[in-house]
């Protein structure tokens, strides 16, 4: 299954397929999906197909197609502090961008026939919480995985806001699967051929959306033992956090909102644990920092107006200081590529047809083209290749700078060496 987008050349690339073919609609899944790097789940004589709309096995390895796996985190709805279960959990890449979004308070089970296929999901849960940087980007809630037959859990368990099962459903266990759901929650499964979202409105009254058609292996039914009577699979315990992981979640919370609190407070208020905010916006752009910075400074430098055809440059930056021989520091300098710059732009405008009206309309659609013609001129000029520098993590700086011994440190840091 799978194939409904073109292949990207990385994971930002697969991403924006998905995006541009509507299968991502989202902010909040699609900083998920940009946060961990599908190929990190292959093993690594498959990685070149990571970033292939199709669906890839090996042994008792599997992974979804990244289209089914957009409309499934799409369909869930998913908030921070809700608890979900992943009936047939796999990798764990799911449950994975899941945690992104739950954050500290949330509940992440999930439960997966194959015992091997369990050490490899916690060996990449485990390397995703050491290396990457996106850990240190959300507040994350850290999944946990159990063996086992998911028709086997006992009917005395835990109900729960998000259930996602990853096998063909057949009409027999329909309402097993509605059992697992609170009230107001949201199940989502394939069902028949069809990815189905079922919503329970009561103790007895449900909502059910067809997605799309989809193909999946069947559940496999439970083996029963010797005497003749089903085995029961015990999922995750609820685990009360102790005081010291509830002071390292607030410590790093607060040093996260506090390094871009202005961008937080422009974005309005909502869950003081919330997903997305200040770093894990910003650390997740495309193009990275430098790039962004190097835009925003050329449009406040270089505001265009149109008057009776004629471009106007102004330029809002105050004096640069001088320096020791009375110089404003490179600003002559400045000045006259600023002015090349405009020149270029103004012939190019001069070739192009007279505007109208919507003449400033047009002139913000040909920015961003302009902005690449430029890139490339000054490539060019210097030879040198203008390449995003690897963006800063912020909160592991800020963490090593506190006056703390060095133990502690690490312990905020979740030990992780990068």
């Amino acid at each position: 299954m799978g194939g409904a987008v073109s292949a990207g050349e990385d994971n930002d690339d697969l991403i924006d397929n998905l995006k541009e073919a509507y299968y991502i609609r989202s902010d909040l899944v699609e900083r998920a999906f940009r946060a961990i790097d599908r190929a990190d789940y292959y093993l690594d004589e498959y990685r070149d197909n990571a970033y292939k709309d199709l669906a890839w096995r090996h042994g008792n390895i599997h992974l979804s197609a990244p289209c089914i796996y957009s409309e499934v985190m799409e369909a869930l709805d998913l908030h921070p502090g809700l608890s979900f279960l992943n009936l047939g959990s796999g990798t764990g890449y799911l449950s994975t961008m899941v945690g992104l979004i739950l954050g500290p308070f949330g509940v992440n089970h999930g439960i997966e026939l194959h015992a091997d296929v369990i050490e490899y999901a916690y060996q990449k849960l485990d390397s995703f919480i050491k290396t990457s940087d996106s850990f240190d980007k959300f507040e994350f809630c850290e999944p946990s995985f159990v063996v086992g037959n998911c028709l086997e859990i006992p009917p005395e368990s835990r109900q729960y806001d998000r259930v996602y099962c990853g096998a063909g459903v057949q009409k027999d266990h329909e309402d097993y699967m509605k059992s697992l759901l609170k009230v107001g929650g949201i199940l989502v499964m394939p069902l028949e051929e069809k990815l189905t979202k079922i919503t329970r409105t009561g103790l007895n009254s449900w909502e059910t959306k067809k997605i799309i058609s989809v193909s999946f292996a069947p559940l496999m039914l439970p083996k029963h033992s010797t005497n003749g009577k089903p085995k029961t699979v015990p999922l995750p315990k609820y685990e009360v956090r102790t005081l010291q992981e509830l002071a390292r979640i607030c410590i790093r919370h607060t040093l996260r909102v506090t390094t871009d609190g202005a961008d937080s407070q422009s974005r309005g208020r909502g869950s003081s644990f919330s997903v997305g905010r200040g770093l894990a916006v910003a650390g997740l752009h495309k193009y990275g920092p430098r790039f962004k910075r190097r835009r925003v400074h050329r449009r406040h430098c270089n505001a265009l107006v149109l008057a009776t055809r004629q471009v106007v440059a102004s330029s809002g930056i105050g004096p640069a200081p001088l320096d020791s021989n009375n110089n404003q520091g490179g600003r002559a300098e400045d000045e006259e590529e600023v002015g090349e710059r405009d020149m270029r732009r103004h012939m190019r405008g001069s070739r192009r047809p007279g505007r109208g009206a919507g003449g400033v309309v047009e002139e913000e659609e040909t920015v961003e083209e302009e902005d690449e013609e430029e890139e490339q001129e000054e490539e060019k000029e210097t030879g040198e290749l203008l390449r995003p520098q690897p963006a800063v993590n912020v909160l592991r700086e800020r963490i090593l700078g506190l006056p703390l011994p060095e133990p502690l440190k690490m312990y905020l840091l979740y030990y992780r060496e990068k």
